[in-house]
């Protein structure tokens, strides 16, 4: 068999899973082999391996060289390809191919998780959760995710004022340090762009839990996973993103994915103190996604499939009080907007509530965000199984 020949067999037979996990593996292929570089970043948080064979990225084809061997792969996902996930920071970073595919994982693992005795695949794996912002849902359905894998967790909370980071030490520093105790960590920062200074960093994966008002692209994903359970589809639907559209990681990390679809239109409500800000506007714009601005809740909701909801960040305001007070209880949505929506579609918010959901609302069945929230395990335990182990 020539160069050519068996990298193709290694890369259909195998798969591609992440390099430093690829090292861990015992299969007799160049793909499995250890490497001396872990990984190195290219665009969207994807990695390349730096020794031979060498994975690299044309557009959306991966490359495998061999010495003068140059072997071109088919379009990701085909018989058994997989595209190499590396990290997981951004929304953008994924493409239909990648969303579907991580969705049929996630499916998977809703049967694994029914399962009262669970799975062992992550058995020996260590997962790190480095959180220094607050988190409920986001932390313990990692967690959950991982044990629920066979896996272990190594957790921190409140990292921001309970670890070194309150005698100075560099995020950088902890990375290097953190990684050395584990094979995955899962980082939530109040910094946006932390999430990439990481994954820079980091010679294991990382995952994006959330940044400052950056990007949350995991609750996108989760997000994305629950309107194709809920509504059935994906392309031609309409959307209604509400409340705090400035501050809101999760409303803009949804934004980027929902513009992979075809003929979606999206609408944002909020008061002005908090719109969508001009470079999500000028995204849509570039991909030909339709929005529309307004200040009626009401009439929106009558429109669209998806009312998705959100809190208004008071953490965000620091000193501005006035400012989120002005903001706070503009829009509601209660039964006045269930009663004007149609009956096919769903009231989502990524939670924690305050009043903005009033709690009758939760009795009707178009009430999903509970249903919502539960989806987020799938979606991790599929992140952690592709990241840890390949697809």
């Amino acid at each position: 068999m020539n160069a050519a020949s068996l990298l193709f067999s290694c890369s259909v037979h195998v798969g591609v899973s992440h390099p430093k996990v690829a090292a861990k593996s015992s299969a007799c292929c160049l793909l499995n082999r250890p490497w001396s570089h872990l990984k190195s970043k290219t665009p969207f948080g994807h990695s390349r391996v730096l020794e031979k064979p060498e994975l690299s990225h044309k557009g959306d084809e991966i490359l495998w060289r061999a010495g003068a061997v140059q072997v071109e792969s088919a379009p990701s996902f085909s018989v058994g390809q997989k595209f190499q996930l590396g990290d997981v920071i951004e929304a953008q970073q994924f493409d239909r191919e990648t969303l579907n595919a991580i969705f049929e994982v996630a499916r998977s693992m809703e049967s694994i998780e029914s399962n009262s005795s669970g799975s062992q695949m992550l058995k020996g794996y260590l997962m790190a959760t480095l959180f220094y912002e607050p988190s409920t849902r986001t932390r313990l359905s990692f967690e959950s995710a991982m044990k629920r894998l066979g896996g272990d967790v190594l957790t921190t909370e409140n990292a921001r004022e309970f670890s070194s980071a309150a005698k100075g030490e560099t995020l950088e520093d902890t990375i290097r340090t953190v990684e050395g105790y584990s094979d995955i960590i899962v980082m939530r920062h109040f910094e946006s762009g932390a999430a990439r200074r990481a994954a820079a960093t980091a010679s294991i994966p990382v995952i994006n839990a959330g940044d400052g008002p950056g990007q949350h692209p995991t609750q996108a994903l989760l997000d994305v996973y629950t309107i194709e359970r809920e509504i059935g589809k994906l392309d031609g639907i309409r959307v209604g993103l509400v409340g705090d559209l400035a501050n809101g990681r999760t409303v803009r990390s949804l934004a980027y994915l929902l513009a992979k679809y075809q003929d979606v239109k999206i609408y944002f409500v909020s008061p002005n103190v908090v719109k969508m800000k001009d470079d999500i506007k000028d995204y849509l714009t570039s991909k030909g996604v339709e929005w529309e601005e307004s200040a009626d809740l009401m009439e929106v909701a009558s429109k669209c499939d998806v009312v998705y909801q959100t809190r208004i960040q008071k953490e965000r305001f620091g000193e501005k009080i006035d400012l989120y007070e002005e903001a706070r209880g503009k829009y509601i949505v209660n039964q006045d907007v269930l009663k004007g929506m149609q009956k096919h579609a769903v009231v989502m918010h990524p939670l924690p509530r305050l009043d903005e959901i009033t709690v009758d609302v939760d009795n009707d069945p178009r009430a999903a965000y509970f249903r919502q929230a539960k989806n987020g395990l799938y979606i991790r335990m599929a992140l952690l199984k592709v990241l840890l182990l390949g697809w």
